[in-house]
């Protein structure tokens, strides 16, 4: 069951932090678990990047609800079903394989995103996103070349990749789903319909994926929810409830 709705904009502005919130908090959990000490360096530089926007887009869905909340109390002290991130970025590591996949569907979507919402008719949703589009294209450009090494190196790399591919296919269109929020952003020059996203995604993943050696998923039933905050994966919760533990416990502290 889903939280109560928000307002279009309020939701927008949520689901751009909370797949950056929680996609960030994924890749930190890999903090001191690195394959390699430059993969380690590179992953909590990644989370840190994403844990960064999120802060910037929380922050101005805070001030846009009205309701007195800033970015810690929106990621701190909402409950899983009032989150609205993909289905995808809320996926567990599983192996680094696993990780680098999610991360590189991902970033094939998020960054030309963000270019787009940088000529928003919102200044403060241009601003934010071209703050940011440079390290989503960094992110893109780093996620890609491990996909494509780790695909086509040994069987076992490759098997792995495979495995990740086709365990993660499913999720990917959520991010091309529109509800009556994302049409209301549209009309107002605000953000793109998400489906003029899907041709560019597809056209630098399937070019990634072959260059990897892997083989694309038939498309079969697609998985979503996790935008309007429907449905969520168990995970997540586990995850909030570790993320959000010292807050609660100490709820108005600070440093």
């Amino acid at each position: 069951m889903s939280g109560p709705p928000f307002a279009p904009e309020v939701e927008f502005l949520l689901r751009l932090g909370d797949d950056a919130l929680v996609l960030g908090q994924r890749l930190a959990e890999w903090t001191g678990r690195g394959p390699a000490l430059e993969e380690d360096i590179a992953l909590a530089n990644t989370a840190l990047d994403l844990v960064g926007e999120a802060r910037l887009w929380l922050a101005l869905a805070g001030e846009r609800e009205g309701r007195g909340r800033d970015a810690d109390a929106l990621a701190f002290r909402r409950d899983p079903m009032d989150f609205r991130c993909l289905l995808l970025a809320q996926q567990p590591n599983r192996d680094f394989g696993h990780t680098m996949m999610r991360g590189f569907l991902f970033d094939a979507w998020h960054a030309p995103r963000l270019r787009a919402l940088a000529g928003s008719a919102d200044g403060r949703v241009a601003e934010i996103a071209a703050k940011t589009a440079k390290e989503a294209a960094y992110h893109l450009d780093r996620s890609r070349g491990v996909v494509v090494a780790l695909g086509d190196g040994t069987a076992e790399s490759h098997r792995r990749m495979q495995q990740a591919l086709d365990r993660l296919w499913p999720l990917a269109r959520e991010m091309f789903e529109a509800d009556a929020a994302d049409r209301a952003m549209a009309e107002r020059g605000v953000a793109p319909d998400p489906s003029s996203l899907r041709e560019g995604w597809e056209r630098t993943v399937r070019e990634a994926l072959a260059e990897a050696t892997l083989r694309v998923p038939e498309d079969g039933a697609a998985r979503s929810g996790g935008r309007t905050g429907r449905r969520h994966t168990e995970a997540l919760g586990h995850m909030l409830a570790v993320m959000q533990s010292l807050h609660r416990a100490h709820p108005g502290a600070s440093w």
